[in-house]
């Protein structure tokens, strides 16, 4: 396990200091001005999976990002049983910093069953293999990968443009996104852990869907942005270890907000999760600074 993915790792191992409650924490040293959305969410699925059998995997989450994260102090997350039914199993989470909610997660778990199966087929596109890194990418820019540390843990390799090469070159521009993606290292074999890394992945690249149909990144100033709420749902078990395609869209950008959705596939082609994220996006004076945050 490379050092950033084991801090991630270790950041998702909460500590549990009541019955339904648990404390988390953020990476020390922490560049970013507000906690990293995927973070709060994946510890917060963390939380509630700690609460539910190991034989009802969670199927889908539901999500608010209601304050920015405090990245100085520790997050507590207070788990409700919603129900715990035959098949069904539901929590709803709420993370707390200065004693008031930044963050709310409903998630349900569900048993193993059979059914009805059809999914859509994979699109065909270049291997991880064939794909440069970011930072590779970044290089070819003139621009230091080390700035951009959302690119660890996770291995990220961009099909199509990076947001700022549709920048420089507005051909580039395009409102589809489409990444292979892989934690940086070997993970044990715990299934709630591969879906928390996953929900934590997510958050990585949504949003640049959205900035790539407007041919706009987060860098030189001219807009800021915010996870507003955010939904998976898990249709069969993977491993976030082993290469995963990343297919997204944005159907829409209106009113300051920004409409984003996502497939992840297996190397193999199988489907196995959804994503959908709306996100607040801010045109602003360029030269004053850019960043994603929580909203505020």
């Amino acid at each position: 396990m490379t050092k950033a993915l084991d801090t991630v790792v270790s950041l998702l191992d909460l500590e549990q200091i009541e019955e339904d409650i648990f404390r988390g924490r953020s990476p020390e040293g922490e560049g970013r001005q507000r906690v990293f959305g995927g973070q709060v969410a994946g510890q917060a699925l963390v939380a509630a999976g700690r609460t539910v059998p190991a034989d009802r995997p969670v199927h889908s989450l539901h999500a608010y990002f209601i304050r920015p994260g405090d990245t100085a102090v520790p997050l507590v997350y207070t788990v409700e049983r919603l129900r715990d039914g035959r098949s069904f199993t539901t929590r709803r989470v709420t993370a707390i910093q200065h004693g008031k909610a930044i963050f709310t997660l409903s998630a349900s778990f569900h048993i193993s069953e059979t059914g009805y199966e059809h999914a859509d087929l994979m699109p065909v596109v270049p291997g991880p293999d064939e794909v440069p890194t970011v930072a590779d990418r970044l290089r070819r820019l003139n621009v230091a990968a080390e700035d951009y540390t959302w690119q660890s843990p996770i291995d990220l390799r961009h099909v199509g443009p990076l947001p700022m090469e549709a920048e420089r070159n507005p051909a580039l521009i395009t409102s589809r996104n489409v990444v292979w993606l892989k934690a940086d290292g070997e993970l044990p074999a715990d299934p709630l852990l591969h879906v928390c890394l996953m929900t934590y992945a997510s958050d990585m690249t949504l949003l640049d869907t959205v900035l790539l149909a407007h041919g706009v990144s987060w860098a030189n100033g001219v807009v800021s942005g915010a996870s507003l709420d955010h939904a998976m749902w898990f249709h069969r078990p993977f491993r976030v270890d082993r290469w995963l395609l990343f297919v997204q869209d944005s159907p829409i950008a209106s009113g300051a907000r920004g409409l984003a959705r996502g497939e992840v596939y297996t190397q193999e082609g199988e489907l196995v999760v959804s994503v959908v994220q709306e996100g607040l996006l801010r045109p602003r004076v360029p030269g004053r600074g850019s960043s994603r945050e929580n909203p505020s």
